[in-house]
């Protein structure tokens, strides 16, 4: 059903699309390498999970990156199997009984949400039975879809189908939306509200400010419409991004302790900032240092 679960951080990730173009273009998203005591080495690069077209970023660091690493860390390592991600939607999805879809935002935001769902062609009541999480990701994923973002231009992808060593994950499909799931009935109707609430024109604006700054490797830029246009909602910010972090950092100090050598590549989003991976990393003494 979703393009990839990585694709949970809804305002990012469904507005990081490049535009359309004639031949692909040159992109130097941010790479780091984590250094620690006894050789211990690890990748972080940022990525994005769906473009309109395909863009050259495997530059030499990164390609030089790829081939000292001894595996793949992805937030799903079964990325290509969406029946499984399907399967795990349509197990999470419905746990009602619930009021119409309408009914779950203000009594003001009613006639834009029944204006987004004309736009998406989405039949009037047929996501009255979804949780209200799950009604926002399949609205997000609409609107994804009109946008031509496509998955097979993601970057996660395309470093899973060339890594020829194993391939391992940081939350899997099923685990990314437990985490919608799990989230107060206030922050799922947030969520459904942040989807709707801006038209695509508005959106289209987002993206490029969003691309401008993946492409550039600018994560300065990404924490800052991330933190203005995403992750207003505290309890959201958490769940969705900070606290996911905290955890992906305690396993990742972990395979720095095992000796792997591992190249991790995850939504842009979660590198920036003082919340990123980079600068978990190195509050906890490892050295992180930026390679492009």
């Amino acid at each position: 059903m979703f393009n990839s679960a990585g694709r949970l951080l809804l305002g990012l990730i469904a507005a990081l699309t490049l535009a359309g173009c004639a031949a692909p273009q040159d992109a130097r998203p941010a790479l780091w390498l984590v250094e620690g005591p006894g050789g211990a080495k690890a990748w972080l690069f940022g990525t994005i999970h769906g473009l309109r077209d395909p863009v050259n970023w495997r530059s030499d660091t990164v390609e030089a990156a790829l081939a000292q690493s001894d595996r793949l860390i992805l937030e799903v390592a079964d990325i290509e199997n969406q029946a499984a991600t399907a399967q795990a939607f349509a197990e999470l999805a419905q746990g009602g009984p619930h009021p119409p879809l309408l009914q779950r935002v203000p009594p003001g935001d009613a006639d834009d949400l029944a204006a987004e769902l004309a736009q998406d062609r989405i039949a009037p009541g047929s996501l009255d039975r979804y949780d209200t999480w799950a009604a926002a990701l399949m609205i997000a994923q609409a609107q994804a879809s009109l946008d031509r973002q496509d998955s097979a231009n993601g970057i996660d992808r395309a470093l899973a189908a060339s890594y020829r060593g194993p391939i391992g994950e940081l939350e899997g499909a099923r685990a990314q939306l437990a985490i919608f799931d799990a989230l107060p009935e206030a922050q799922q109707r947030a969520l459904l509200g942040a989807v709707i609430d801006e038209d695509a024109a508005a959106r289209s604006t987002q993206a490029r400010a969003l691309e401008q700054a993946w492409a550039k490797g600018d994560v300065a830029a990404i924490a800052r419409v991330s933190d203005a246009e995403t992750f207003g909602d505290p309890v959201l910010r958490d769940a969705l991004l900070v606290g996911r972090n905290r955890a992906w950092t305690i396993r990742l100090i972990a395979l720095l302790g095992a000796r792997a050598r591992p190249f991790i590549a995850v939504g842009a989003a979660h590198m920036a900032g003082p919340d990123g991976l980079p600068a978990m990393l190195a509050a906890q003494g490892y050295t992180v240092t930026r390679l492009q």
